[in-house]
């Protein structure tokens, strides 16, 4: 037998999932955890016991959550319903506007920003542009192409085959159309058409090859002879509407429809609704569509540094400095795809894009290698797949360096991602209930959460310790804590002055008094847990060894109320707290920083038991710096 020290200085690799455990080899072993549940990694290495959430309001149903940022001093968050969207500015609504999309449509719909308007797609449903005219007043409209003359300067595309004639009864005025092959659905009234370049407005159809329109004032047909050119809008409600969208190089860029999901179109430069193609002068829109080998739906378009498009089978950049209609090329990158079944869209981290793969389980790094002059697409998740499960909504905190990916299975999965300094490091956080949606807004982290079929918007807040929390100064005679109704029926952890003194279920809102205190927390409890990796001990001893135990560990930690830790005989609370009596519980003096030295007896399996476990069941704070081991091993 031999004795060994081993120091764990960092968990910059985050959660390992089990099909790596086999891979001590890599330096991510080195530094990863084997569970982290309601943890955050820090860029610096060390892990702490993840904030609370603050209570915000309660939905009446599934919610999208949307970040909109006007400047730094007005930032919003949108929540759009089934047929509504609430807007809330620092916690409190300030709006609610009426919107086309259904509870089953709103996981599909795709979004962009430019100053104070949201254009929002979905395929099945007209464009909208929604505005902030002022603080509370928000408006919900139809996208408006550029209009001249009666012409609209919208998108075209000829759906009918190639050889479909349409045949004009006159060439002014009221005309009536003869197409030479089934080209009309009743859909097709009130919508446009375009006739030798020459557009026109349907006023009825009478059948598949039948219509009548009346032309723009002003336009006149050459001739009333049988013609292949002709075209209808490629959005309307008969082909279906955009995809995505995006802004890039001035341009309006709008990716897919649900009848064309391969094609692009790039409006007139600097000219947002305007999609005249002209005749191809340098400033005039772009379109063409993704032809290759393989299907290729547009997903989402991104302006990052080229134009990118994600599609369904693989991953493209549209290059030209600037883009033209002379210069445009379009080159396939990786063969990746992204999901079909809902949009998630890609978020940009450190010049970065960071984007869901279309199985679900992986997280991709969308980047430019300046030495290939090509684009890579490297799997972030693939140490940890298994906490990536089927996203279905990201957000990114630049403050705090966390990527939030919210699962179908509702947890929410954290990645901390400092390109930089090389860290990339999961965590799973878990509530009462299901993770649904995220959005940071400024500086804030928002989530959509559902428990027990109740919706609800809350907030991470680093000053809090439970879940769906709210905090109050309640009066120092006060008989009973109220402003609870959230929480009715469920054990609510209570947190007075900072120091918890047990459970309690609110009834009407309140709950008991517990004595005088100047600030009242109460929220849903969660329970922090740490678990390292099997130390590996090869290099120190040259074979495995067949068992190890522990002899001490030793914990660097930063201002920390609580630990339990089970080194193989249970659970034990680790004691370095002060108290000190006032009114009628007890109010720890300081939190502790410093080292503590835990012993431990027992044989462990080597190289498959971890040699101990942290549970943070209290509303406590607690940060792990670095670990130190004294173990014997079984030669």
């Amino acid at each position: 037998m031999s004795v060994v020290r081993i120091a764990k200085t960092s968990f910059a690799s985050g959660e390992i999932g089990p099909a790596m455990l086999g891979r001590v080899d890599l330096r991510a072993f080195e530094n990863g955890a084997r569970t982290l549940r309601n943890v955050i990694v820090q860029p610096s290495g060390g892990v702490r016991r993840r904030p609370g959430l603050a209570h915000v309001a309660t939905l009446p149903g599934p919610a999208r959550l949307i970040a909109f940022e006007f400047n730094t001093e007005q930032a919003y968050l949108l929540a759009l319903m089934a047929g509504e969207m609430r807007v809330y500015r620092d916690g409190a609504l300030v709006a609610t506007v009426a919107t086309p999309w259904t509870a089953d449509q709103i996981g599909q719909v795709a979004w962009t920003q430019s100053a104070d308007t949201l254009l929002v797609v979905h395929p099945d449903v007209p464009p909208r542009r929604i505005t902030r005219t002022s603080h509370a007043a928000w408006t919900v409209e139809p996208w408006a192409f550029f209009e001249e003359k009666g012409v609209r300067m919208q998108p075209f595309h000829k759906f009918a085959g190639a050889d479909v004639t349409l045949q004009p009864g006159t060439t002014s005025g009221t005309v009536t159309l003869t197409a030479s092959a089934d080209a009309f659905v009743a859909g097709h009234a009130g919508g446009r058409l375009r006739v030798h370049q020459k557009e026109m407005t349907v006023v009825s159809v009478a059948g598949p090859r039948n219509a009548t329109a009346m032309l723009a004032e002003g336009l006149t047909l050459p001739d009333t002879t049988a013609t292949r050119d002709w075209e209808e809008p490629a959005f309307s409600a008969v082909r279906g509407w955009p995809v995505s969208v995006t802004f890039h190089q001035d341009r309006l860029v709008v990716g897919g429809s649900r009848d064309l999901p391969n094609r692009l179109w790039l409006s007139k430069s600097g000219d947002l609704f305007n999609f005249d193609l002209g005749t191809g002068l340098d400033d005039e829109a772009i379109e063409f569509a993704l032809l290759s080998d393989q299907v290729n739906a547009i997903r989402h378009v991104f302006s990052g540094r080229h134009l990118q498009v994600f599609t369904s089978g693989a991953e493209w950049m549209v290059t030209g400095e600037p883009l033209t209609p002379e210069n445009v090329q379009l080159d396939r990158q990786t063969r990746i795809g992204s999901p079909t079944d809902r949009s998630v869209r890609p978020r940009d981290v450190d010049g970065a894009t960071l984007f869901v793969g279309r199985g679900g389980h992986d997280l991709r790094e969308f980047l430019f290698a300046d030495g290939e002059q090509a684009y890579q697409a490297t799997d972030l998740a693939l140490l940890a797949p298994h906490l990536v499960r089927d996203p279905v909504a990201v957000d990114y905190d630049p403050d705090d360096r966390l990527l939030h990916v919210v699962n179908a299975d509702g947890t929410l999965a954290t990645l901390t991602v400092y390109r930089a300094e090389q860290v990339t490091a999961w965590a799973l956080q878990t509530t009462q209930g299901s993770f649904r949606a995220v959005a940071t807004v400024a500086d804030q982290t928002h989530v959509a959460v559902e428990r027990a079929g109740v919706w609800s918007i809350e907030r991470f807040d680093p000053s809090l310790s439970t879940d769906a929390a709210v905090r109050a100064a309640p009066p120092p005679d006060a008989a009973q804590w109220t402003g609870l109704g959230h929480l009715d029926g469920k054990a609510v952890e209570l947190v007075g002055d900072g120091v918890p003194f047990g459970t309690a279920v609110p009834a009407g809102g309140a709950v008991a008094a517990r004595g005088a205190v100047a600030t009242l927390e109460a929220g849903l409890g969660f329970v922090a847990t740490i678990e390292p990796l099997p130390p590996t001990l090869a290099a120190a001893g040259g074979a495995s060894p067949r068992s190890v135990r522990l002899i001490e560990a030793a914990f660097r930690l930063l201002d920390t109320r609580q630990m339990r830790i089970d080194t193989g005989g249970g659970p034990v609370d680790v004691p370095f707290r002060a108290f000190a009596a006032t009114s009628s519980f007890d109010a720890p003096v300081a939190a502790f920083t410093g080292e503590k030295r835990v012993r431990a007896l027992g044989w462990k399996r080597a190289g498959v038991d971890a040699l101990w476990r942290i549970d943070l069941p209290a509303p406590l704070p607690f940060t792990l710096l670095s670990v130190t081991h004294e173990l014997k091993v079984n030669d």
